[in-house]
């Protein structure tokens, strides 16, 4: 047991949030320290996913030698100036998860990030509400002014079902197929971890239904990867060609497990005017995803949960709501758009911490959000938005989330500043935090209103068409610049879409850039030195 002393910033897990703050830190000159329960980073990817293949996509050969454009189909790799890049370590679209355990630790290594394996913290009080106190299982003791948590959600959700306690969990299930041979099994939940599941199962289980409440929602479809994805969807195909599966769409009441080991599950169907019916297994699992532990806080600094108490209550700013100074990153900021974009995933989450580094820089040690400064014309900001939509990264992964903002001071002069939270814009901006500000616009890559409700293989649905300037019905992903005064009621006074195109180039003088530059013109104050006789767009309130 020791007193290992003060920091400015504890950082407690060492996964892939964990290192991306600790490199941001350490970038920055700041004093920090990363807590690890492992012997080395990553120890998640040890044990998840069960059957030790990733989904988030690898994809090697791109034919782009931008490495901006590149992090838009590498869902893996860490940002850094220096590298290393997960797509130097495994040439699969969907990697082994080792390979995943292999490159945190070089990242770790390669940055020489300050860390503390072995380090299990057990306790986190603020007795004084100044100083935070974590202690870990050997009650050594670590203060610091600030904490982040990247710890992830490591505790299995366990719905209110009555004899929940009887299942076996995703999270220690055997996933021998073999122990399951002309079983019946039944898997409750119906996420990815669900899937992966039955489908390791089909060619030995004699019967296997996934069952859950509401609609199943396919990624391809609402464009969230967190919802079933096409790689482990196979298992629909044995359910609507009738082998034996199925898919329950209902609720389950309750699971009584009988002497002889098998179980009764009543199930609450939705689509046969409720309906309950008893059915029998020889198996039931749990993959109902997981939640944030937030047993190591004390009361004088337990945050607030959101979410079925899955994730803790965030600020624009990633701060606790109730508990100062405590902030959070990884999957655990879900809450934030959860299930509209993409803070749950690496290749999500790692501009988010580049983000929340940014709002601290600017909180705690008086840095500016890095900007650049442009004439206050139409053409000049022009040019930055379609420079920046058809090359950036982080609003292309973190869509209708992260924005570019356009400011425009009281005293005319406009400065750029690249991926702040759109929410966090609002509010930082209506504080004042961001200078005087008369105006401002957002720049997000985004999917039309209702996307998720339309079949994108319905060819009997209409597309915009590649010749329409308005871009206002573009489903797909397409850029939007909005206008806003900084009232802080986030409501545009006035927007543009440009239209989707397949290729995501939006450069066409005709179709992408004039639209926007007229759109610009008539909103920007200077105004521009448009060509004679062109008209502006009426912006669209």
């Amino acid at each position: 047991m020791s007193d290992l002393g003060q920091v400015d910033y504890l950082v407690i897990g060492g996964g892939p949030a964990g290192l991306q703050a600790g490199y941001f830190l350490q970038k920055s000159g700041r004093d920090y320290l990363i807590v690890e329960e492992g012997a080395a980073p990553g120890a998640f990817f040890t044990r998840f996913p069960r059957h030790r293949t990733l989904i988030s996509s690898n994809k090697v050969h791109t034919g782009w030698s931008d490495p901006e454009m590149r992090l838009r189909v590498d869902w893996n790799s860490l940002l850094s100036d220096e590298g290393p890049l997960f797509t130097a370590y495994s040439p699969r679209y969907f990697p082994p998860a080792d390979d995943m355990v292999r490159y945190l630790a070089d990242f770790a290594r390669a940055h020489e990030l300050r860390i503390r394996f072995n380090t299990r913290v057990t306790g986190i009080s603020r007795p004084d509400g100044d100083l935070f106190t974590a202690t870990d299982q050997d009650g050594n003791v670590v203060r610091a002014r600030r904490v982040i948590v990247a710890t992830g959600v490591s505790r299995p959700y366990v719905p209110p079902i009555e004899g929940a306690e009887e299942a076996e969990h995703y999270d220690q299930v055997s996933v021998d197929p073999a122990e399951f041979t002309d079983k019946r099994v039944l898997i409750i939940g119906r996420g990815n971890s669900a899937f992966e599941t039955a489908d390791n199962l089909i060619e030995t289980a004699a019967v296997i239904h996934v069952a859950g409440p509401g609609s199943l929602k396919l990624a391809w479809r609402t464009h969230f990867v967190g919802h079933l994805r096409a790689v482990n969807n196979n298992f629909l195909d044995t359910y609507q060609l009738k082998s034996q599966n199925a898919v329950l769409d209902g609720d389950i009441l309750r699971i009584v497990r009988k002497p002889d080991g098998t179980y009764v599950v009543s199930v609450k169907f939705s689509r046969v005017a409720e309906v309950v019916k008893d059915i029998s297994y020889d198996r039931v699992i749990l993959a109902t995803g997981f939640r944030f532990d937030a047993s190591i806080f004390d009361d004088d600094c337990r945050p607030e949960l959101v979410v079925k108490d899955r994730f803790p209550r965030l600020t624009d700013a990633w701060e606790s709501v109730n508990v100062p100074d405590l902030y959070f990153a990884g999957t655990i900021t879900q809450s934030l758009d959860f299930k509209k974009s993409t803070s749950g995933f690496i290749h999500g989450f790692r501009y988010g911490v580049k983000a929340l580094h940014r709002i601290l820089e600017r909180r705690y040690h008086d840095q500016e959000w890095p900007h650049t400064t442009l004439p206050a014309a139409a053409g000049p900001v022009t040019d930055a938005v379609i420079e920046r939509v058809n090359h950036t990264s982080a609003l292309w992964q973190m869509f209708g989330f992260l924005g570019d903002a356009v400011l425009v001071g009281t005293d005319g002069e406009v400065r750029y500043c690249e991926e702040i939270p759109v929410a966090h814009l609002h509010e930082a901006a209506a504080r004042g935090e961001f200078g005087n500000v008369a105006a401002y616009f957002t720049v997000t890559l985004e999917y039309g209103a209702d996307h998720d409700q339309v079949d994108p293989f319905d060819i009997t649905v209409s597309r915009t068409p590649q010749q329409d300037t308005s871009g206002l019905d573009a489903r797909y992903l397409h850029p939007a610049v909005r206008q806003f005064l900084p009232d802080g009621t986030g409501k545009p006074v006035a927007e543009h879409h440009i239209t989707e195109n397949l290729e995501n180039e939006w450069d066409n003088p005709d179709v992408h850039v004039g639209p926007l530059r007229s759109f610009l013109a008539s909103r920007l104050s200077a105004g521009d030195d448009l060509p004679a006789g062109e008209e502006l767009a009426a912006p669209r309130a």
